[in-house]
């Protein structure tokens, strides 16, 4: 088996560079997204299993110096992290400085908006799948629509723009109300991207024969919407496909991780909140950083174990194939 080289970057076999870092500081969550885990919940991770803030600042430092360019906080939801204000401050400070953004389901972030943004949080995106209160309330178990639109108002404020907000849409539950949810962005300025459904959900209850793809998304805003592509050329490697809405300014995009995935363009890797880092949301296997580094590991130690990591990444998460697994770990303790 090949060998990582030795360089100051997160390079990959077939020739791909990681310079974003999805960073979850928790696993707990105080929704429970049907798409995502029981009504019960999940068996959180204990407290020494969870990577300290300090420990947590010296990983994210090792990676942004091997040419991690944005850090994005995830969870489970991150605004359950009591110390989030004072991490995103420390990252901010780190040099070169990453740009920072965050992964949010908007609740409590109509108070920690301006603090966030204060000490270098740069923008945010809101999980909201729709507007419905009846139907937000039985998507999510929790009647907390107010608390998201008030998190996403009070991120506006605080000038983390643009505020985008990610939607899922489900047959049978709001895939009626995709153009809604459009609607209601575009009144307020906020950018709209839909993600396909993935299987990444604790239940394991994934079935792509009822996903709605990327297709079936556009057929539904085109009957209230003119939707335009946006040339190719202007994506990079941004997981979203953008339509201009109307003839523009205003965008929509869709995330078709299942149906068009992007995977050759993929830029990102992620590091859980115990310390492990995976190369891919889909990945059947993870590198322990959290256990190394508490027996004493040198920071050149970490990076060659973050670097081993990254060259094994696949060419493709493999979903459709007839070989794949959907990863033991939920999107929740895995992180956006």
């Amino acid at each position: 088996m090949s060998t990582a080289p030795i360089a100051a970057q997160l390079l990959d076999q077939h020739g791909r560079v990681a310079r974003d870092l999805r960073v979850s500081v928790t696993d707990r969550c105080n929704l429970r997204c049907r798409y995502c885990m029981p009504a019960e919940g999940l068996p959180w991770l204990a407290k020494p299993e969870m990577l300290t803030d300090d420990e947590l600042i010296r990983l994210v430092s090792i990676f942004v110096a091997l040419g991690v360019e944005q850090v994005r906080l995830t969870g489970g939801e991150p605004l359950l992290r009591r110390s989030l204000t004072d991490l995103v401050g420390r990252i901010a400070a780190l040099t070169p400085r990453p740009r920072i953004a965050m992964t949010t389901n908007g609740i409590g972030l109509d108070r920690l908006a301006g603090p966030l943004a204060a000490a270098g949080l740069d923008r945010v995106n809101i999980s909201l799948d729709t507007v419905d209160p009846k139907e937000f309330a039985d998507l999510t178990r929790r009647d907390r629509l107010k608390d998201v639109e008030a998190g996403l108002e009070a991120a506006r404020e605080a000038g983390l723009v643009p505020v985008k907000v990610n939607a899922v849409a489900m047959r049978g539950i709001n895939d009626h109300s995709v153009a809604d949810l459009l609607a209601w962005c575009l009144e307020r300025g906020y950018e709209l991207r839909f993600i396909e459904q993935m299987p990444l959900d604790a239940q394991h209850g994934w079935d792509a024969s009822t996903m709605i793809g990327s297709d079936e998304i556009r057929t539904r805003l085109s009957e209230r919407f003119t939707i335009t592509p946006l040339p190719v050329s202007e994506r990079g490697s941004a997981p979203a496909e953008r339509f201009l809405v109307d003839g523009g300014p205003a965008t929509v995009g869709i995330i078709a991780s299942v149906t068009a995935p992007f995977c050759g363009a993929c830029d990102r890797t992620r590091l859980t909140a115990d310390g492990q880092v995976r190369n891919c949301l889909f990945s059947q296997r993870e590198t322990d950083l959290r256990a190394p580094m508490r027996d004493g590991a040198s920071d050149d130690d970490l990076a060659a174990l973050i670097t081993g990591e990254m060259w094994r990444k696949a060419k493709g998460h493999g979903i459709g194939t007839a070989d794949f697994v959907q990863p033991i770990r939920p999107m929740s303790a895995i992180g956006g």
